[in-house]
């Protein structure tokens, strides 16, 4: 199991930069001075728990299947349950994911961002499941992923 969450958090970083390199990005070179529209960490305490930014490489496993998150800027991309999906992050009143998957898999098209502290990411996709993520360092698997193989 630790190997197929290793493999799928790189998995995720091969595709988050293949997809966030090479999608819809233009050749004009001033798009590099612009400011990024990537969702930010709001200052102070308070606030809503889910405004945070959900920038970099997030792993978890939601139903026994390794799911790997990773954001740059507001382009995201999702491996989940053996579907690789791409979209946009955006900001609605709550942060929410709009993904298309390549095969057209619908399962993790439309989230929410439930919550976020920094450490741990909640998403509700509106076809039922939940995806509860830790936060990956760079080159590093999140602690607190299961070590065992699940029985059925």
């Amino acid at each position: 199991m630790h190997k197929l969450v290793r493999r799928s958090v790189a998995a995720a970083g091969l595709v988050a930069a293949l997809a966030l390199t090479g999608c819809g990005g233009s050749s004009d070179d001033s798009a590099k001075d612009k400011p990024s529209t990537a969702p930010t960490q709001t200052g102070g305490g308070g606030g809503d728990a889910a405004s945070g930014n959900i920038e970099g490489a997030w792993a978890g496993v939601t139903e026994s299947k390794a799911v790997s998150l990773a954001v740059t800027g507001t382009k995201a991309v999702l491996l989940a349950d053996g579907h690789a999906c791409t979209g946009e992050v955006s900001d609605m009143g709550k942060q929410m994911l709009s993904l298309k998957c390549a095969d057209g898999n619908t399962d993790r098209t439309m989230g929410t961002i439930e919550s976020n502290d920094g450490k741990t990411l909640v998403i509700s996709w509106d076809a039922g499941a939940k995806d509860t993520l830790t936060r990956s360092a760079a080159g590093k698997l999140p602690t607190g992923l299961p070590t065992g193989i699940p029985t059925p």
